[in-house]
């Protein structure tokens, strides 16, 4: 039943070298940032992956219809929460794969691994994609209008939509995507990484100061090599400059600095001013011949 893996389209972006407005294409136009705050906590979803037994049937969770009986305890986060999974399962991961290969059984035939900086809720995402080969909330494809969009769940009557969450290491909210994208490079699962950055590119109306925050966490937690999620976040600045330049958190965050975003931010804008006065000089007889 979960056997084939999720393989959307990929996400196309910049690196620090390309244009900015080129990396646009990233994004489609109804998406946005807003002041507005996001619905409240209480109507979001519990986690949905295992969180303290393995799958009923293990045989239908696995690529290969057999998984070995070898169960991998999980401790995550500060509060030592307990996860359960395959090994067989985890081994799909390569920083997995060679964390358990020096471990052996211990008396309760199991092998434990703990995690205190992890966050349960991304751990349980990246779980029920190893196992699944997507994390709530899904993507959906929309076959009338040949895209991709994220699950609507109705909860009481209202739409839920778990775009942030609540990081312990931060104090504060970032999008659930932008940390499960960093896990899954900590991890080595390039196609989660791809599933998180399609994810994210489809988010619309989240807050100013949540962006900058999430921006600064996936440069902290990517490496300087990443042109992917670092300009994801470079486009929807840029795309959304009216609002930013309008933003105290902006201007706060641009005077703390300490980090590498607002000089690539610089550059990304240059590049975009470069490209319309190339646009406006070029003679229009030329514009379409290469």
């Amino acid at each position: 039943m979960f056997g084939r893996r999720f393989e959307p389209p990929q996400t196309k972006s910049f690196s620090k070298t390309q244009k900015a407005n080129k990396s646009s294409s990233s994004f489609s136009k109804n998406h946005g940032v807003s002041k507005s705050r996001h619905e409240p906590r209480q109507h979001r979803r519990p986690t949905t992956a295992i969180s303290s037994n393995p799958p009923n049937d293990p045989a239908a969770l696995s690529p290969t219809g057999t998984l070995t009986p070898s169960i991998v305890t999980l401790v995550i986060g500060k509060d030592q929460r307990i996860f359960a999974a395959h090994e067989d399962v985890l081994c799909a991961s390569p920083w997995f794969q060679q964390t358990l290969s020096g471990q052996y059984m211990d008396s309760q035939n199991s092998k434990r691994i703990h995690l205190p900086d992890e966050e349960p809720e991304i751990f349980s995402s990246v779980l029920e994609y190893l196992y699944k080969g997507d994390y709530y909330p899904r993507l959906v494809h929309n076959k009338r209008r040949n895209s991709w969009e994220i699950e609507q769940i109705e909860d009481k009557g209202q739409g839920s939509n778990e775009s942030t969450v609540y990081h312990h290491g931060i104090d504060g909210d970032i999008l659930k995507d932008t940390v499960i994208y960093c896990t899954a490079d900590k991890y080595g699962l390039d196609e989660l990484k791809r599933v998180a950055l399609r994810k994210q590119g489809l988010q619309s109306g989240i807050q100013c100061s949540t962006i900058l925050a999430s921006a600064r966490y996936a440069y902290t937690n990517t490496p300087d090599t990443d042109s992917k999620l670092r300009a994801h976040y470079l486009a929807l600045i840029i795309r959304s400059r009216s609002t930013f330049k309008r933003s105290g958190t902006m201007q706060l965050e641009m005077f703390n600095g300490g980090t590498q975003l607002f000089f690539d931010l610089f550059v990304a804008l240059c590049n975009h001013v470069d490209d319309i006065s190339s646009a406006q000089n070029t003679p229009r007889s030329n514009r379409h011949f290469f």
